[in-house]
């Protein structure tokens, strides 16, 4: 259950609560792609040889955004990390020297015209175009996620499903002018969007908006051959998950009652990813693919898991 700045997202990736300061003009270049390595350099399968990806929400080596950045990479895809704001830039920086990825910039999904800077940049760093972009961005305060859903203020409705939702949106309207040749757009979701998950509140409803806008897109962007779909991750414990509620209570109930009797990785999830965005997946739009160890397709509690109980020490 990815979270974001406290909310619990499908990896929904990391947003600080504080507004974030100016990014630097310049392009950040790092070391061209070379040779494949033991850190997630290209490796022989060369499923994404070639391709071009821009990676929005990657925070830390735990976050469900850099599973997904290091096996996109290890198929040999060359990448490009956007950041939000100086604490999070000095965290991606050597995530990216890992991956020998390019760093576009500050990113502010609440500010147009901090998306327009990066896109503008990602065009220059990639000038034969743009192949895929994945969104891993969530927030939502987390202040917001206990207590009763009908609660919810305004002011964190309106911000959550801006950040969650229709942030998604606006980066692909500027992703499809890149894409002349077609492409792959692929977003984080949770299966709060589908039924009542607790501490989740309005991070459900974002999600479930955020799956509507993946078919709708679909359906806009399909003529240029861009294909849009999403992930529905499991829990996995990542920065952003430490901040829900019940939290190991809710990886363990997921462990004992999915199909698989486990819960999943970011190293799953970006496996998963890597194919969403090859053209293994030319076929597919519209999708929204869990990976969640079955948990999707269970009714009721597995009768020979152990009962819990709450720790909330």
């Amino acid at each position: 259950m990815p979270l974001a700045g406290g909310v619990l997202s499908s990896e929904t990736s990391e947003i600080p609560r504080r507004r974030a300061t100016e990014a630097p003009s310049q392009v950040i270049r790092m070391a061209e792609p070379g040779p494949a390595h033991d850190k997630g350099g290209a490796g022989s399968s060369g499923l994404l040889a070639g391709k071009r990806g821009l990676v929005l929400g990657v925070a830390n080596n735990r976050s469900i955004a850099w599973g997904i950045a290091r096996s996109a990479r290890a198929h040999g895809a060359e990448l490009a990390f956007t950041y939000q704001g100086d604490a999070l830039k000095k965290r991606v920086e050597p995530l990216a020297r890992e991956l020998e990825a390019h760093i576009v910039g500050h990113c502010d999904v609440t500010d147009p015209a901090s998306i327009d800077a990066a896109f503008a940049r990602t065009a220059e760093v990639f000038p034969e175009g743009l192949d895929f972009v994945v969104h891993c961005i969530a927030f939502s305060d987390k202040d917001e996620l206990t207590g009763r859903y009908v609660e919810t203020s305004e002011a964190n409705f309106t911000k959550s499903l801006l950040i969650s939702c229709y942030s998604f949106t606006a980066i692909a309207q500027r992703a499809e002018k890149l894409m002349t040749n077609g492409g792959s757009l692929l977003t984080l979701t949770y299966y709060g969007a589908e039924k009542w998950m607790p501490h989740y509140n309005v991070m459900g409803v974002a999600k479930a908006a955020l799956e509507a806008s993946v078919r709708y897109l679909a359906a806009d962007l399909g003529p240029s051959k861009i294909r849009v779909n999403a992930i529905s991750a499991g829990p996995i414990k990542t920065l952003a998950a430490s901040g829900i509620g019940d939290f190991r209570y809710i990886l363990k109930w997921n462990e004992y009652n999915a199909p698989l009797r486990r819960t999943v990785t970011i190293e799953e999830v970006g496996e998963t990813a890597a194919y969403l965005v090859s053209d293994m997946s030319r076929g597919m739009t519209g999708e929204i693919l869990h990976v969640d160890a079955g948990y999707h397709v269970v009714g009721m509690k597995n009768p020979e898991a152990p009962d819990l109980s709450l720790d909330r020490d």
